[in-house]
């Protein structure tokens, strides 16, 4: 995008000479406060709304050469509230795009089916209607409908914000897991800066008229903010997000407070010493917290648990998700365990504190507005 502009007949400028160059195979977020542009960008992409002034170039070809109805049947769009046809079936949404560009009506099934299974949608859904589905299972066709054709370019107009925050995080995780399957270029816009750091891989802050504050990776976003409007906008706590992007790999995790349910006199003895013991089943899974007073050999079930909070996945979670869960827990430690819900150890917060602090040295050692620091992962928050 090279300086486009959108200004209207009254004069109002809804975006005021953006210049972005959107990698390929990347998420690239669209974020700030309402009357933005955002959404206008969006559009203008596929040329739902005309810019003004400027040029959008794909792959170096000025969009205003080629068919509307081409260019917009090439590239996915995601709405709000997922915009299905209500009285057409799942199966038969999802495979719209494939038989509007001359695929058989079988063929677009079959490639419908296979979506439906993409995006986790059962197959026992195809021959429902769009008001038979949850809001969250909605969201899904209409991201599996957008794949349908295969389009290198998938647009998403604030997708998710319809749907309760369990769901949102849910379609938010299953959006990355295809984004890692399949590498389109995602153009996706939010108001929610959450979302926006959790997504995206460059991230363009807008403020009001149009205009771009920052386009920068999430984690130079959150290190270094252009001006005030931008550090404004990523909130008091945008070091907490920081942590999002420092792995918990390296956490120096503790076995000593953890014991069996069936543990023996012995091996009480030897976490003696402890102020709280995580008890765990026979597979070392986390039953709860409980004080080694209270507790008897041979009857750890018995004594009084204390919840083992959530917990988290070292390597796969962040710093930000294991401070979390050490704050969460009554006892202020945090319990780690594996896939498969094993526990691995305990770490308590002084551990997790100094983690953090050789995070942030080991980061701000670097030129955070030319690379991403070392050691500066994108993890699950």
């Amino acid at each position: 995008m090279d300086s486009v502009t959108k200004r209207y007949p009254d004069g109002t400028v809804a975006v005021d000479r953006l210049t972005l160059d959107i990698p390929d195979r990347s998420i690239t977020v669209l974020v700030g406060p309402s009357g933005c542009g955002k959404t206008t960008t969006l559009r203008m992409i596929n040329r739902m709304v005309e810019p003004t002034e400027g040029t959008i170039l794909l792959d170096g070809e000025d969009l205003q050469r080629q068919a509307v109805t081409t260019l917009r049947r090439s590239m996915g769009y995601v709405i709000q509230n997922a915009g299905l046809f209500q009285h057409r079936t799942i199966l038969d949404n999802i495979a719209t795009v494939p038989r509007m560009i001359g695929w058989g009506k079988q063929k677009s099934r079959e490639r419908a089916a296979e979506l439906m299974a993409r995006v986790g949608l059962d197959a026992s859904l195809a021959k429902r209607y769009p008001y038979q589905l949850s809001g969250g299972q909605q969201q899904r066709v209409g991201v599996a409908r957008a794949l349908a054709a295969d389009p290198p370019v998938l647009l998403m107009d604030e997708p998710f914000s319809a749907v309760d925050p369990v769901v949102r995080k849910g379609l938010q995780d299953e959006l990355l897991r295809i984004q890692d399957e399949l590498g389109k270029t995602i153009v996706f816009v939010t108001h929610d800066i959450d979302e926006a750091i959790k997504l995206g891989t460059m991230v363009a802050v807008m403020r009001t008229g149009g205009r771009l504050a920052q386009f920068a990776p999430p984690a130079e976003l959150l290190s270094d903010p252009a001006d005030d409007f931008v550090e404004d906008f990523l909130g008091a706590d945008r070091g907490i997000r920081r942590l999002s992007f420092f792995p918990s790999a390296a956490l120096e995790l503790s076995t000593g407070p953890v014991v069996r349910a069936d543990a023996t006199a012995e091996q009480l003895a030897a976490a003696d010493g402890a102020a709280h013991l995580l008890v765990t089943d026979a597979d070392d899974r986390p039953l709860g917290w409980a004080e080694p007073g209270e507790l008897a050999a041979g009857d750890l079930a018995a004594g009084r648990l204390l919840s083992y909070g959530r917990p988290f996945v070292p390597g796969t979670d962040s710093l930000r998700a294991a401070l979390d869960c050490a704050v969460l827990s009554p006892t202020g430690w945090a319990v780690a365990v594996d896939v498969d819900g094993r526990v691995t150890g305990v770490v308590s917060q002084q551990t997790i504190g100094e983690a953090i602090r050789s995070a942030h040295g080991a980061a701000d050692s670097g030129d955070a507005r030319t690379e991403e620091p070392a050691d500066v992962t994108k993890v699950a928050p």
